[in-house]
């Protein structure tokens, strides 16, 4: 069996039938792209590209015009006081009254994944991408957003 570099589904769009290690299949090559007429990726999400005329995931491929988008935040953002702000309350609180201060301190922690489902005729893909920031939430709802106008602009071509 031979080795082969670590997955990255990020980076490029899947061809139709090339299984790799573990059964998955393997990214398209520019001259496999360009053979089928996909065009540049403008978009992303996941193991999901889009092109201005096709979406491409491991399940197949579909027209970008005649695709559905369902994007679903399960994330939660959870707020409270960090570790290290109590353990250093109770060490300045003995020196100096005002190691209670510290417990003033708030930090934000978010987890969870989005989930982004992309449907059309004969057509079903969906991806669970986990989350560690709001930032990363914002982002995939661009991306989600900025694949709705392509297919909305396919539409109307």
């Amino acid at each position: 069996m031979t080795s082969q570099p670590p997955f990255d589904p990020s980076q490029q769009p899947y061809s139709q039938g090339q299984q790799g290690v573990w059964g998955r299949q393997q990214p398209m090559d520019a001259a496999q792209a360009a053979a089928l007429g996909a065009g540049p990726t403008l978009v992303t999400i996941g193991d999901i590209a889009c092109t201005d005329t096709t979406v491409i995931t491991p399940s197949g491929q579909a027209p970008i015009g005649g695709v559905v988008w369902s994007y679903t935040d399960m994330s939660r953002t959870n707020r409270g006081i960090p570790t290290w702000a109590i353990v250093c309350a109770v060490i300045f609180f003995f020196f100096c009254l005002l190691g209670l201060l510290f417990l003033l301190v708030k930090e934000e922690r978010t987890e969870g994944s989005v989930q982004v489902v992309v449907q059309g005729p004969g057509f079903l893909h969906q991806v669970q991408l986990p989350v560690s920031s709001v930032l990363q939430i914002q982002d995939y709802a661009a991306r989600v957003n900025y694949a709705r106008s392509l297919s909305a602009s396919a539409l109307g071509r």
